[in-house]
């Protein structure tokens, strides 16, 4: 078994159980941005993301039940990156997560056109399944972030930009704000895009960003682990 994880500053992105969750095609390279577009390049041009919102409907049953999964990060230009992860386009999101990055760190982090966002429970009971773990350390591209939520409700801007891209498969743009007000925290930005779904172990998953260029190898991979 791979060793257990241990919250720091910095999280080692080759540790087994990350190295785990990676499977490249044989011979496969990840190719330099100079040679061509992908969301992830595309979403550089649309600095994220998000407000304080009021509470809204209860989801039940958070838990991916297939092989891919749909995930928007979305927000305003002057605040937090919001993740939301669906069964598909036409679903309410199962699972919202603010994370606790700013547009500027995020987009110094998309430079490196191979984003890891790696969320670590720190539970100390076995009761849940792992993408019911509520609190997370946050690390991207083995730094520490911070802690994020997992939300018991959608909010009225998660609600919002889930019917604005009811049926949008993958796509990166700005949409119109709610009740189409002007918001201090500026534009309203996402990227969305279809991500395959790898699990591990019970304590352990990946999701890895399906490009629709036909560019080899994720360029935006989020993992979820959980240690005791």
């Amino acid at each position: 078994m791979p060793p257990p994880l241990q919250s720091s500053l910095y999280f080692p992105m080759d540790n087994p159980t990350i190295l785990s969750l990676l499977h490249p095609t044989p011979g496969e390279k990840h190719k330099s941005s100079s040679n061509g577009g992908g969301l992830l390049r595309m979403f550089k041009l649309f600095p994220m993301l998000t407000s304080g919102c009021k509470m809204g409907k209860p989801r039940r049953k958070p838990l991916l039940n297939h092989t891919a999964a749909t995930c928007t990060i979305f927000g305003y230009r002057k605040g937090r990156v919001f993740l939301a992860i669906q069964a598909d386009p036409n679903c309410v999101p199962m699972i919202v997560i603010e994370l606790p990055m700013l547009t500027s760190v995020l987009q110094k982090e998309m430079e490196s056109d191979m984003v890891r966002i790696a969320l670590e429970s720190e539970t100390k009971t076995h009761k849940k399944k792992l993408l019911e773990e509520f609190v997370w350390a946050v690390y991207c591209n083995g730094r520490k972030m911070g802690y994020s939520i997992r939300k018991k409700h959608l909010c009225d801007d998660e609600l919002h930009v889930t019917q604005l891209l009811r049926g949008v498969s993958t796509g990166a743009g700005v949409l119109p704000t709610l009740n189409h007000k002007e918001s201090s925290d500026g534009e309203l930005t996402y990227m969305r895009a279809r991500f395959e779904r790898v699990v591990g172990s019970k304590d352990s998953e990946a999701l890895h960003m399906i490009n629709p260029d036909g560019a080899p190898g994720p360029e935006l991979s989020i993992f979820f682990l959980r240690s005791y």
